[in-house]
């Protein structure tokens, strides 16, 4: 590249740093006096608050000045040194160096590939990697011999400018003619400027500052006229020309300041071809290897081009620049919420017993349980949030007809008939499945029967009265209860034939009977429970819910029918919960049950609905009134199967024979752990906390990440404050988690301010683990009552791998693996009965074989991720997209191919190769054989571990006969039996199979398999698109290349050890 050429697109970018800025200052102390009570951590950034990293030019203008970085060697210690991009922009040096100034230099033209984060087996070495956040870090590999020259900088603003930058150079060369350089205005500037012609309806060549402030603030809906006014100012200042309107150029250049997000136009950057703008095969590119889309067509691009680029150029081009490319980020098409779960997506044709079911207590509140007002309109808004089980405490009325009460105010009750006709029109508005009405009687025996009319008279034909059932085991589904209302309360028993009978009462309601003075009501002398008079009439609208007392586990095991269900009070369920948790998960199997909240709650706060949840508890009635933390969880839960108010239970918690441990410390059997990597980007038009109006304008924000689950999985992290950051703040820091029960797992964001007065909640959002979409995404962000914050986001990039070996996959660096722990091997357990155990023994070789396999591919795939580079998120097509960069940034680059011919493709070089790159290739061999044994032995092996899964399970039926012929009770009997259920869990597959919910080592080895054969898919399709490829035809379907790896059917087996 000549200077000429320099010049030229010099020219032309869309925005160059003002002359005379500062260079970035050296390392900075973040610290701020605080008080002594509160510790927090900064996020603090070198770049002089008005100088703002928007276009390649700026990045370049940073490198020219040159700026401090800390130059990191081999022996782990850290240099300070200034580096400088060259005037000619051919090379980049760095002093003082005691080698010859020739030497202390890197050609740009020698740059194979620059990497963010600790990519380098030295960046990863145990003695640096606590020392700089992996966000400050970045590599340079360059050199035929693929050295690399690793640096720390004193921000992630900082890389992000030398990695950008030094990226732009490596291609320039290889542009089109139509690249940026022609001495043609940008695309983003042509469309700016013809933004501007259309505001200057006077043709002038001018607009009023008014016009142009809301013409930005059109195109960028959430920024503040007061952000955008001030600009105006420092830009008319800076320039010398004052006055009420602006020109075009002035207009650019304060749109291009104010509407560029560094960190999307970083990231369009590694990923276009010209730095510019992404082209259809860039933006393929990216949905394909960082969104996780799969399916993704050339058509499927351009309408998303059609769709968001504003520019008509752009258009027709089928190019998308910066802010059609921002834009697309943040829309609906690409929010961190899967919208296949936005619809109906579960299997809703299981027992009413599987579910979840979003239950509300005391939906007519609207504030404090005994002194708040009641009010019909919060039925309407339960039941418009899709819940699908309502509280109904009857009271004797005034005027002869029964009432809601819900606090002892005579004048906050609700007319029963009130009440009925609105969840007549309203039942069914948000979700078409079956709804619960929990009747709570405290009302004489005669306004009962006007109750029973009414409900009779007002729902007809949607009241469910058919009777159970007796041949059934379990509820229907609720398929088949569609559009219908279920009764859940009393029944008069059998023998009653008189219009009206005693029945025993439940404690629930109580308290506020004390309260509303029916003293006359309390528990009989002598304990036991009370009685209460039921009409017949109330009686018969009970068919599937009847509730009854419970007595204790053992008695509901052997007496307790389907259609029977309990109630529990907060207190009675947490101690179960604590106690005796494998036996509640196994009463929920079979029986609803509904947890209530402590009458100590006087001001209606929620319980944790996650502590009951864990256990299989179906129904937990929270209080929809009190907004925070519980209802965020309950709201978040229930958005994942299209808000319908129920969600399918885990497959642990619905199987017959399982073992689940509800308060498990650790990973469960047969249930793979899975980590989550997020990296909390940056937030967009972060609103004041609602309580601070005695503060200023700035506030300054930190995110906390929370997971709630099971104890295993429950854990927090922050990331750092932002200092002074306006409403857009730059966080830029990676989080990680352990979830060893993503069925179960809810994330939750919570932005908070470090320097509050009264308030210091920003904004939250609460989300399912299994809704998550891997990628960019934005969060949109809700306030504590969960209503959406207009424009208010949260930027992050979210990654989910499975747990290897052990560890976590990035701290497992090349220079640290002598660390690595002895693998571990599940196996059964003894149930201490001879026959069983022999049978489970069998089993013991095949679940090693299974480990064996997986963990192989597994430890081979990080070592392959980790020599290109990357992470163990990062999947197989970007490895060999990665490879093909560096052998097609040179020259004289080794030859190296994939014979796409063979159907485990090797990689094959030709001459002599770098010491790094010959890693590579070995890696690469190691992890297709791993593959290949993992395919060609899976059958197998899967055969033999269902063989004894079945052979187990023809001992289930007689378990309790062989328990008592082996005179096992008490502990030794409670032992066998979970040692039974543990080996099952342990061994079974799925039936039907469910990737979602994987149990046993069975399904592990299935879905290992799977996925090994979908990264061969992968390296046929990066193979042809990168052009390293040779001998390949069309690159085939995942389902096609399927068929030739297939093994060799297992012989040996029974005829249900169908191929996995």
């Amino acid at each position: 590249m000549g200077q000429e050429d320099v010049g030229d697109w010099w020219g032309v970018c869309c925005l160059a740093v003002p002359d005379g800025s500062a260079p970035f200052p050296p390392w900075q102390d973040g610290s701020r006096q605080r008080p002594p009570q509160k510790k927090k951590t900064v996020s603090f950034s070198s770049m002089p608050n008005d100088r703002k990293i928007n276009s390649t030019a700026a990045c370049i203008s940073l490198m020219l000045e040159g700026c401090e970085l800390k130059k990191v060697r081999s022996n782990s210690r850290m240099y300070s040194r200034f580096f400088v991009l060259d005037a000619d922009m051919r090379s980049v040096r760095w002093e003082p160096s005691k080698k010859d100034s020739e030497k202390a230099k890197i050609e740009i033209k020698s740059v194979k590939e620059v990497r963010v984060g600790k990519k380098t087996p030295i960046l990863r070495s145990n003695g640096l990697s606590d020392q700089f956040p992996d966000e400050c870090a970045f590599s340079i590999i360059y050199g035929d011999n693929y050295e690399s020259l690793d640096l720390v900088a004193s921000s992630a603003d900082v890389v992000s400018a030398w990695v950008m930058g030094l990226r732009y150079l490596v291609s320039y060369g290889k542009h089109s003619p139509e690249a940026p350089g022609t001495g043609h205005p940008s695309l983003r500037t042509s469309w700016i400027s013809s933004v501007f012609d259309l505001a200057d309806l006077e043709k002038s060549g001018h607009i009023p500052v008014s016009r142009a402030v809301q013409l930005i603030k059109a195109l960028n809906p959430g920024m503040k006229t007061s952000t955008i006014e001030l600009k105006f100012k420092e830009l008319q200042k800076a320039s010398e020309r004052p006055g009420t309107e602006v020109a075009c150029d002035l207009f650019v250049e304060a749109y291009c300041e104010l509407c560029t997000r560094p960190e999307i136009f970083f990231l369009l950057v590694q990923f276009s071809s010209n730095k510019e703008y992404l082209g259809v095969k860039d933006l393929l590119m990216f949905l394909e290897v960082e969104q996780g889309m799969e399916g993704v067509t050339e058509e499927k691009c351009l309408e998303i081009v059609s769709k968001y680029e504003p520019s008509k150029e752009g258009r027709e081009k089928g190019y998308l620049a910066i802010d059609g490319f921002t834009r697309y980020l943040l829309s609906a098409d690409c929010s961190i919420f899967d919208p296949q779960h936005r619809k109906v997506c579960q299997d809703m044709a299981q027992p009413l017993s599987h579910y979840y079911i979003s239950s509300a207590h005391s939906s007519c509140l609207l504030e404090d349980n005994f002194w708040g007002r009641s009010d019909i309109s919060g039925y309407i808004s339960a039941l418009g949030l899709g819940c699908r089980s309502i509280e109904l405490v009857l009271w004797d009325g005034p005027e002869g007809e029964p009432v809601v009460y819900t606090s002892p105010s005579a004048a906050s009750c609700v007319p029963f008939r009130a009440v009925v006709g609105l969840i007549d029109q309203h039942a069914f508005t948000a979700s078409a499945y079956p709804l619960i009405l929990c009747l709570v009687v405290r009302c004489s025996a005669p306004q009962q029967r006007l109750a029973a009319q009414c409900l009779r008279k007002t729902l007809g034909e949607k009241l469910y009265l058919e009777p159970p059932n007796p041949v059934a085991s379990y509820l229907p589904s609720p398929e088949e209860l569609k559009g219908r209302i279920l009764i859940k309360g009393k029944k008069l028993p059998p023998t009653c034939e008189d219009s009206e009978g005693e029945v025993s009462d439940e404690e629930e309601g109580w308290e506020l009977a004390r309260r509303l003075g029916q003293e006359d009501r309390e528990a009989p002398e002598g304990g036991g429970l009370r009685r209460v008079r039921l009409s017949r009439e109330l009686s018969e609208l009970v068919s599937l819910c009847q509730a009854v007392p419970f007595q204790d586990f053992e008695s509901s095991r052997r007496g307790q029918r389907y259609w029977e269900m309990c109630s529990f009070s907060e207190v009675e369920a947490g101690r179960f919960a604590n106690e005796c948790p494998a036996e509640l998960v196994s009463y929920n199997k079979r029986f609803l049950s509904r947890i209530y909240p402590s009458p100590m709650r006087i001001d209606a706060s929620n319980m944790n609905p996650q502590d009951f949840w864990k256990c299989g508890c179906q129904m937990v009635a929270m209080n929809y009134q009190t907004p925070g933390l519980m209802m965020d969880l309950n709201a978040g839960w229930f958005r994942q199967n299209g808000a319908c108010g129920y969600v399918l239970r885990p497959a642990i918690m619905r199987e017959e024979v399982s073992y689940f441990s509800a308060n498990a410390k650790d990973s469960l059997p047969g249930v793979p752990a899975q980590l989550l990597h997020l990296k909390v980007i940056s937030g967009q038009n972060l609103p004041k906390p609602k309580g601070s109006g005695a503060k200023g304008e700035v506030v300054e924000p930190y995110v906390c990440a929370e997971i709630h689950g099971i104890p295993a999985d429950c854990a927090e992290h922050r990331t750092k404050t932002a200092l002074q950051s306006g409403d857009n703040p730059i966080f830029d820091e990676s989080l990680e988690f352990q979830i060893n029960l993503p069925e179960l797992a809810v994330l939750r964001f919570v932005v908070l301010d470090d320097d509050y007065i009264g308030d210091e909640f920003i904004a939250q959002y609460t989300i399912p683990f299994e809704c998550l979409q891997p990628g960019y995404r934005h969060v949109p962000l809700q306030s504590l009552a969960g209503e959406p914050l207009p424009h208010a986001t949260l930027f992050v990039h979210v990654a989910i791998t499975d747990r290897r070996g052990g560890g976590k996959g990035h701290r497992r660096g090349l220079a640290g693996r002598r660390g690595r722990r002895v693998r571990e091997y599940t196996s059964t357990k003894a149930t201490g009965i001879k026959a069983i155990d022999e049978v489970f023994r069998t089993a013991t070789q095949p679940l090693r074989e299974a480990t064996d396999l997986r963990e192989n591919v597994q430890n081979a795939l990080v070592s392959f991720k980790e020599l290109c580079g990357l992470t163990p998120a990062a999947n197989m097509k970007q490895c060999i997209l990665t490879v093909s960069t560096w052998l097609l940034h040179s020259d004289s680059a080794p030859s190296v191919t994939l014979n796409l011919a063979e159907q485990y493709p090797s990689m094959e070089a030709q001459g002599p190769i770098p010491d790094l790159l010959r890693k590579v290739l070995t890696a690469y061999e190691t992890m297709i054989q791993t593959s290949r044994t993992l395919i060609e032995s899976a059958d197998a092996v899967y055969g033999k571990l269902i063989q004894a899964q079945q052979a187990g399970m023809d001992f289930h039926k007689e378990l309790h006969r062989i328990e008592t012929k082996e005179g096992l009770r008490g502990r030794k009997l409670q032992k066998a039996l979970e040692s039974f259920a543990w080996n099952i869990t342990v061994l079974k597959p799925n039936t039907p199979p469910d990737i979602s919910s994987l149990q046993g080592q069975a399904d592990l080895l299935k879905h290992a398999k799977a996925e090994a054969l979908d990264n061969l898919w992968q390296i046929h399709n990066a193979g042809q698109s990168c052009g390293i490829g040779r001998n390949g035809s069309a690159s085939p379907e995942p389902s096609r290349l399927q068929a030739p790896l297939e093994p060799i059917p297992e012989t040996d087996g029974g005829g249900d050890t169908a191929s996995c």
